[in-house]
């Protein structure tokens, strides 16, 4: 039938005009765009309330206001940041609520309470940075869209604006080396599996965990995309990854001629190949990757890279060192001018003995200062900018790593993060410092210390820690309660004066402790004030067990109570062994037995502590069973053997989560009982080494099997507490010892 009459003679004009309208890019989401969808996703009902407009910066810096409006509240920033950072001063200030990915949406005042005057804060920070490499291993190897979603909400909230950005990386590795001529097959032999791509990403390893399926790069290089595109509208400057000078050891064979060099093992893992960086396909390559990920992500300039991270380079000689930072930062200006290589400075903290003065000032001062920005990692504990003649120079940004591995503990170094940051603020030898960061290998549980570093990003003068955390708990759960001030007043005095970790002997491999020797892991804070702190926490129930802050932290505190209690405990065992005393190895077995499972109750109530849901989110990105298995055994390993069943990074992240303690931690020290009693019986010693083969080869097949956990919580989190702290209270408190 043909077409007739005016709509027919404008059909064609009409399919043009909308192919050129799906053809013409949507407007870029603007800072504001970008703050009221934030609002709209944490503060729904109120999404009409709040006014965004925009403000220059000062003097180069982020700057905030707030100020209230005939009944609306109007936020002003320098960019999207800055404007949810407005918020979130808004929230805590006027509305007494805490935000963090470890809380319901704050319930609001009504109506919205009003600001006494208008408030502007500037920050002294140009860069307020977040992610270790590690935290895309320990916390998001398996995350979707929204979880990542939130989390680039709450870092918009704190004010983070230089986020690592390596979400899908392996998509351009993969166009990279097949333009080089190497194989798919060659490329199976290179990438590591799911749970381990960071260390694959700074050269630690090769092969680990893989292959990946084309699936998997797929989907994840347009999950990089949706990422980078939301951080840009915040106004963030997501930083990128550049070449370390890592490479397949195929590309030896189809690029014979180039120069090599074999590093040193990482961890047991077989060493991996480095271009020389004085050979000119170090450059070639580096150049390459710039180019294709560019095509692929856009750029803001600054890349990440970290040749040698753990490792020693193969030359100490300072020449090399000078050529080798030459090389790496040729690779990203030759395809990217404006580059800006941004390096960690855990090298001169991790490996002292070879990054002496000579080297160290032979890698730090081969380039000009605003081609790098280095990142002092560790800075609540051992800082490197004292180390290092403030790097010479170099801007550098001020971290904290607070937690390894993403481990299950209480802590934070409170005192040390404020302390030590003053003292650099206020030093005349801290250089071109320029910044603050979060350079955790986790997420964590203790959202405290986060809360804090957000408001040191905008004000870094220290605040009185006692005033602090009383107006945090007051926030925190939403209303003051006598009880719960005290508490957190005993946590700041206990396990908030500790910036490590507290690792727990529940979550250890078994081991016969000499009789001679103390066993179990030392506490650097006082336990039974911990548990005082605990029992006036749980003093609050009443009045405070609606709130979901408060029940996570309930669990979070009485978990490392009984972490604490599994000292002694142990301890009983060995003694007992020691002592042939059978009758009192069973009793003392039973009681460590029992705590397992009694924590795994406590611990099912929350899904924050649930081995259910790490595996299910594994599991999910799977298209056919075998993949859903691959990617499960990845997060079995990852948290348990951490490699091969001799590997010597065996419960590095280790984690106190329900379904963990019950079905890897228990059994395994049912193992480690039944032995002890075998040697008993017979009258023969425990024989460690023959424990420990057969151990590594039954921990081996757990990260293979197929069971299932709860990723839901069961439980009523007060009851079971109450329970617990009725049972145990008793052994841990001074008085009724």
């Amino acid at each position: 039938m043909k077409n007739t009459g005016m709509f027919g003679r404008l059909l064609p004009v009409v399919w043009t005009m909308a192919l050129l309208w799906w053809c013409i890019p949507a407007p870029a989401e603007t800072g504001e765009d970008a703050a009221r969808g934030l609002v709209s996703r944490l503060l729904p009902k109120h999404a009409e309330a709040f006014l965004f407009e925009v403000l220059p910066q000062e003097n180069g810096l982020d700057v905030f206001e707030v100020e209230g409006r005939e009944g609306k509240m109007v936020l002003r920033g320098s960019t999207g940041v800055a404007l949810a950072s407005a918020l979130n001063w808004y929230l805590k200030t006027c509305c007494g609520v805490n935000v963090s990915p470890w809380s319901a949406s704050p319930d609001l005042p009504d109506p919205l309470p009003m600001p006494e005057e208008e408030i502007r804060v500037v920050t002294p920070f140009r860069y307020r940075y977040c992610f270790n490499y590690c935290v895309f291993s320990y916390s998001m190897a398996f995350w979707d869209w929204a979880q990542w979603e939130q989390v680039i909400d709450w870092m918009a909230l704190q004010g983070v604006n230089l986020p690592l950005a390596v979400t899908g990386q392996e998509a351009v590795w993969q166009a990279v080396y097949r333009d080089l001529g190497l194989s798919d097959a060659d490329l199976d032999a290179f990438f590591v599996g799911p749970a381990y791509l960071p260390f694959g990403w700074m050269g630690c390893m090769d092969d680990w965990g893989g292959p990946l399926t084309q699936d998997w790069i797929d989907r994840h290089a347009a999950l990089q995309q949706k990422i980078l595109k939301r951080e840009r509208a915040f106004g963030m400057t997501p930083v990128l990854q550049g070449f370390t000078g890592h490479v397949p050891e195929a590309l030896s064979k189809v690029r014979p001629e180039a120069r090599y060099q074999q590093l040193p093992s990482w961890c047991g893992f077989p060493g991996t190949t480095f271009v020389d960086p004085q050979d000119p396909l170090f450059l070639e390559v580096g150049r390459r990757f710039i180019e294709t990920q560019t095509r692929l992500f856009g750029t803001n300039h600054y890349y990440a890279s970290d040749t040698f991270i753990e490792m020693s380079p193969p030359s100490d000689d300072p020449v090399f060192i000078k050529a080798m930072a030459e090389a790496v930062y040729g690779g990203m200006a030759a395809a990217d001018p404006d580059a800006v290589w941004l390096m960690q400075g855990w090298l001169f903290v991790n490996n002292p003995e070879f990054w002496k003065e000579a080297q160290t000032e032979a890698l730090l001062t081969a380039l000009p200062n605003d081609n790098m920005l280095v990142l002092d990692l560790w800075c609540e504990h051992k800082p490197a900018w004292e180390l290092t003649e403030a790097f010479y120079e170099k801007p550098w940004i001020w971290s904290i790593i607070h937690n390894f591995g993403n481990q299950v503990t209480l802590h934070g170094g409170l005192p040390q993060i404020t302390q030590n940051l003053d003292k650099a603020m206020n030093s005349a030898e801290r250089g071109d410092l320029q910044g603050i960061g979060l350079i955790m290998e986790g997420l964590d549980y203790n959202p405290v210390v986060f809360d804090l570093m957000g408001e040191l990003f905008w004000r870094p003068a220290c605040p009185d820690l006692n005033a602090w955390v009383t107006a945090y708990t007051r926030r925190r759960y939403g209303q003051d309660n006598p009880d719960a001030t005290e508490a957190w007043r005993l946590l700041l005095a206990t396990a908030y004066q500790v910036p490590g970790r507290a690792v727990s002997d529940l979550c250890m491999r078994p081991g016969l402790d000499s009789a001679a020797t103390e066993p179990g892991t030392k506490r650097d804070y006082d336990v039974a004030q911990l548990a005082r702190a605990c029992s006036h926490l749980l003093a609050a129930a009443d009045a405070l067990g609606a709130c979901e802050a408060y029940r996570y932290d309930v669990v979070h505190v009485l978990r490392q109570v009984l972490s604490d209690l599994a000292v002694p405990f142990r301890a009983a065992i060995a003694a007992a062994y020691h002592a042939g005393d059978r009758e009192r190895l069973t009793e003392a077995g039973q009681r460590f037995l029992d705590l397992l499972r009694d924590t795994d109750d406590l611990l099912a109530t929350r899904e924050e502590f649930l081995l259910g849901r790490w595996i299910a989110d594994a599991r999910k990105w799977g298209q056919t069973e075998a993949e859903k298995a691959h990617y499960e055994w990845n997060a079995r390993n990852q948290i348990t053997l951490w490699g091969p069943a001799d590997s010597p990074l065996n419960d590095y992240a280790a984690k106190q989560w329900a379904g963990l303690t019950t079905g890897f931690y228990l059994p395994r020290w049912q193992r480690f009982l039944q032995r002890l009693e075998a040697s008993l019986q017979a009258g023969t010693p425990f024989d460690s080494e023959r424990f420990e083969k057969d151990i590594r080869d039954w921990e081996a097949t757990w990260t293979r099997g197929k069971e299932s956990y709860p990723d839901k919580p069961s439980g009523d989190t007060i009851s079971v507490a109450r329970r617990l702290w009725e049972k145990y209270g008793t052994l841990v408190l001074p008085e009724t010892l």
